[in-house]
């Protein structure tokens, strides 16, 4: 005889399992940590002082121009 199973109980583990995978494949897809995010705006300051850096005087290019 087989095994005595709760249908209710299946169905709500299958749907968990499937939720779960979907979630799984939108994570790869869509998402990022929240390490590389703090990554790339460290990045993206790190670059933008840089510039601000190098950045010539509104005035000293007026008097040379």
């Amino acid at each position: 005889m087989g095994e005595i199973v709760n249908l209710k109980q299946v169905k709500k583990r299958q749907a968990r399992e499937r939720a779960s995978a979907e979630a799984a494949v939108n994570r790869a897809k869509h998402g990022r940590t929240a390490a590389e995010k703090a990554n790339d705006r460290r990045a993206e300051a790190r670059r933008q002082a840089l510039l601000d850096g190098a950045q010539r005087e509104a005035e000293a290019c007026q008097e040379e121009g």
